[in-house]
């Protein structure tokens, strides 16, 4: 989400879901998630109703008329009051409204798993199972084909995840699977992964090392990088033997290569430039 009035929209958005989860139990706030993630999904499937909704010269009055005679009897009255306020905001397209009420419905499932105690366990099955993802190139072109299934590409998740895998998990992976929005489930799972984290107002390190560490090595990693980004990191560790030696640590889209592949390889680029 590129735009400032839509984060902004987002933010007091979420302040009002915070707000009302105060008021609920885990099974309220398990409910209210799913109904959440089932709007976002109507909103982008049904492009006509999407941009009708962000029609700026129609009164906000006349949308949230709109809006009500569409989910009325579909949706609790918690949902539907706080998916009318997220139209109240001000968002900076039809798009935005769509990928924030989404956001909204994986927010209270997170902190549904945060009140369980599971929110790090959560965390860490998105990460490793968008490893399994990256490391099959077979995989990534059916739950990408816009081609396949809908309930064929969540059915596949069901199957690969199975009971191996928390059930917020698999519940949250097959909604990706069977609304990407247009981009690829890797980029799903590593947004899924990064608003767990946020949750935590934690920042995600992916950590890739030629061999395994050891807890103490974790521990210090995992402070040095606290005192780097001056926040709270959540390390994900991965084994490469291909790096020989050192680490590649990943913030984003800030690379910091320590490895002796790394290395060599900025060595072969300078020599080739001179």
């Amino acid at each position: 989400m590129q735009h400032i009035a839509s984060r902004q929209a987002l933010e007091a958005s979420t302040a009002r879901l915070l707000q009302d989860a105060a008021n609920l139990d885990d099974d309220g706030l398990g409910a209210l998630g799913d109904e959440l993630r089932s709007v976002g999904s109507l909103l982008l499937r049904e492009v006509p109703l999407r941009r009708t909704l962000s029609e700026a010269t129609l009164s906000l009055e006349t949308r949230e008329g709109i809006l009500t005679r569409v989910l009325q009897g579909k949706v609790g009255d918690r949902t539907l009051a706080l998916v009318r306020f997220a139209l109240g905001q001000t968002w900076s397209n039809g798009r935005d409204l769509q990928t924030g009420v989404t956001r909204l419905g994986r927010t209270a499932m997170f902190l549904r798993a945060e009140r369980t105690g599971t929110i790090d366990e959560v965390e860490d099955q998105m990460f490793r199972f968008s490893r399994i993802v990256d490391a099959s190139p077979e995989l990534s072109v059916v739950l990408d084909d816009p081609t396949v299934d809908p309930q064929a590409r969540g059915s596949l998740i069901t199957r690969l995840l199975g009971e191996r895998a928390d059930p917020l998990v698999t519940s949250m992976v097959v909604g990706l699977a069977q609304d990407t929005a247009g981009r690829s489930v890797t980029h799903g799972l590593r947004e899924l992964v990064d608003q767990a984290a946020d949750r935590r107002d934690k920042v995600v390190a992916t950590v890739k090392s030629a061999v395994a560490f050891t807890p103490d090595q974790v521990r210090r990693l995992t402070a040095a990088l606290n005192r780097i980004y001056g926040s709270e990191v959540s390390v994900h560790l991965e084994v490469e033997p291909g790096l020989v030696g050192g680490v590649r640590v990943q913030v984003g889209d800030e690379v910091i290569d320590g490895s002796i592949a790394g290395r060599l390889d900025s060595l072969r680029r300078t020599l080739a430039g001179s």
